[in-house]
């Protein structure tokens, strides 16, 4: 990034224009720094809080809030802080002067009355792609038209004046100065100035630790941002590893002989996540890219939300995802989202689970402790910057009146090692039927589906002549308003019914993921029968005989107490896969004519084939076009080993 680096020269100054609590600008500033080589570093900030802006500086990763009262208003006096965070230019010109010892002078005029400034300014991640220099030339140009105030002119000149006292002093001098001031302090270097009338001391500056949680909505840059550049500034950590932990917790049965798993902290995996991020936002010591780290933030989010749901981020909703924050950027004038556009955005193309996994990962800065060496204080975005935006998650938990809405926390847990495991001495098997009951409605609700799809398909539209048909296509009449011409539908039902039902969520191509399958017989004349393969039981015991396990892939077929085991049937040796086997499966067992096939992609041309030569037809619903909440809701099944578990499933199972 040196190429992207601009500096303004005036006698023995080299001034870098910035914009505050901006991450490239952080990085302009360190580059600034190996380039110059300045024997003092000079930054627009009062001298009035120098000792304890410094004391804020040294505390750093942790990030410290400087308060003091400002000017008086009617309701009384106003409060001004001042947040010390990494990613701000001028906490890192402060920051390396004491590192490397150079001599660091803060040259701000200390003033009650400055107004506060809002400017529509480009967006700062095109100095990553454009460099600084035409981004401060088109700024320049745009601000020459707006009259400075004259507290500016103020601050201005006595900036230039303490410049001129370094120069006396210093042979090269960095100077660290938000765009809006630069040009004119450049001017007022070259003429005489004098020493300007100030206030020389500041009673009640107060130096305070941020609480955790303001640190969630207060930064400029949000955390994740901040902890990336933090872990970046020095040698990478090593790549983390988790040890095959998730922040859901599970047990095998062999976890449960032993005692149950020691699982690592949650803060612990966070952080992983974080170091992670840190390691693959840039190319060696190349800076990272902000559109890298957000993409990463996206990663490891929708890693951590496959581990705690079971469900992945589909490819389609990556996609919709990034276009969705990318326009939502452009709307509003920027070219990256902000974390506010990220949020919602995953809830809008995913959904709450994953919108609360992203703000967790993107809200978690781990050097932050509510107990510190100095007082804690906690602020909200209103009193730092007047005001704020607001989202609501609504993670799918289950909750009860008058309990803690973290219902998973007051699960049972075993007693004993191994009290569990005394559960499995029924050989035989069998479903929870809350969740029998939710998977035929949505079975019937995919044939229903199906057989809609296959009228649309035999439908016909004609323009109106002698007949109304099945009534005006006012879609087809709109798209074709300049003809003048009225278009009628006629809809015809399709011959034969909708017999078996196959819903692919994994094809686990590497047979790795989901070993688990069976065949399982309807209990009666409701039910169907059904068989799938899935997770291995074994994997995650959460009652005594009871497992939970996640489909891969199932198929449902009525009447019930035909089917064979379709797993070790000789007729399917040729199919590829298990949902091939699957599929092979409705088809042969289907009574009706057609069988809805549900997944992300369509089955090979072959199978229709197949179909056509026993009579039937195969209807492909894309996995994509069905609603992700509830393909979530039942995509869970839980193996009780014996009837008598249904008397005590309700209490393991969430």
């Amino acid at each position: 990034m040196p190429h992207r680096l601009h500096l303004e020269q005036f006698g023995p100054v080299h001034a870098l224009p910035v914009l505050h609590y901006r991450l490239e600008f952080a990085h302009l500033v360190r580059e600034a720094v190996r380039r110059v080589k300045p024997d003092c570093i000079a930054i627009e900030l009062p001298s009035t809080i120098e000792a304890p802006f410094l004391r804020a500086v040294e505390r750093l990763p942790e990030i410290s809030v400087i308060h003091y009262e400002g000017r008086q208003r009617r309701d009384g006096a106003e409060s001004v802080y001042l947040l010390v965070e990494p990613a701000d230019p001028l906490v890192e010109g402060a920051r390396l002067a004491l590192e490397r010892r150079i001599p660091l002078r803060l040259v701000d005029v200390d003033t009650d009355s400055y107004p506060r400034h809002v400017e529509a300014l480009p967006d700062s991640y095109a100095i990553h792609r454009i460099g600084l220099t035409p981004y401060y030339e088109e700024y320049r140009r745009a601000a020459a038209s707006v009259a400075p105030g004259r507290e500016d002119r103020r601050r201005e000149r006595g900036m230039a004046w303490r410049l001129q006292e370094l120069a006396k002093e210093h042979g090269s001098i960095l100077f660290v100065c938000g765009m809006y001031h630069l040009e004119r302090i450049k001017d007022d270097f070259g003429r005489p100035q004098a020493a300007p009338l100030e206030r020389v001391r500041r009673q009640g500056v107060r130096l305070f630790n941020l609480h955790p949680d303001s640190c969630r909505e207060i930064l400029d840059e949000f955390p994740f941002i901040s902890a990336v550049h933090e872990l970046r500034r020095g040698p990478l950590p090593p790549e983390p590893d988790d040890r095959g932990e998730t922040l859901r917790k599970r047990f095998s049965a062999f976890e449960l002989i032993v005692g149950g798993r020691k699982d690592l902290p949650a803060e612990e995996l966070l952080r992983h996540a974080v170091e992670r991020g840190a390691r693959h936002a840039g190319r060696g010591e190349e800076f990272p890219d902000r559109q890298r780290i957000i993409f990463r933030l996206f990663q490891e989010a929708a890693r951590h939300y496959r581990q705690e749901t079971g469900d992945p981020v589909h490819l389609w909703q990556k996609r919709a995802f990034f276009r969705f924050a990318r326009n939502y950027a452009l709307a509003s004038g920027a070219l990256l989202p902000d974390l506010f556009q990220l949020l919602m955005a995953a809830r809008g193309c995913v959904d709450d689970n994953f919108a609360y996994a992203l703000w967790r990962l993107a809200t978690f800065y781990h050097w932050q402790r509510a107990e510190a060496d100095i007082p804690t204080i906690s602020i909200s975005p209103e009193e730092i910057w007047g005001g704020s935006r607001r989202i609501r998650f609504r993670p799918r938990e289950r909750r009860r009146k008058g309990l803690s809405h973290l219902g998973f926390l007051k699960r049972k847990k075993e007693k004993r090692p191994g009290e569990w495991l005394e559960g499995f001495t029924d050989p035989s098997i069998c479903s929870y039927p809350p969740e029998d009951v939710l998977i035929e409605e949505y079975g019937r609700f995919l044939k229903k589906k199906g057989a809609m799809q296959l009228s649309e398909e035999l439908s016909r539209t004609e323009p109106f002549t002698s007949s109304l048909l099945d009534g005006i296509d006012l879609r087809e009449t709109l798209r074709n308003v300049a003809d003048g011409r009225v278009y009628v539908r006629e809809s015809q039902r399709a011959k034969g019914g909708v017999g078996s039902v196959v819903v692919i969520f994994d094809e686990d191509r590497e047979n790795g993921n989901y070993p688990y399958r069976t065949t399982w017989l309807g209990e009666h004349e409701q039910e169907s029968d059904m068989a799938f393969y899935a997770t291995p039981p074994e994997d995650n015991i959460v009652g005594p005989g009871i497992c939970r396990c996640e489909y891969g892939g199932f198929l449902l077929s009525y009447p019930p107490r035909r089917m064979m085991d379709v797993w070790r049937d000789p007729d399917y040796v040729f199919a590829r896969s298990k949902p091939e086997v699957l599929l092979l499966a409705a088809l042969d067992y289907s009574p009706e004519k057609h069988v809805v096939h549900v997944a992300a992609r369509p089955p090979r041309s072959i199978f229709r084939q197949i179909a056509a030569r026993m009579g039937k037809k195969i209807v492909h619903i894309p996995l994509g076009s069905l609603s992700s909440v509830k393909l979530k809701s039942i995509r869970v099944l839980h193996i009780l080993h014996g009837h008598d578990k249904r008397q005590v499933a309700k209490d393991y199972i969430w």
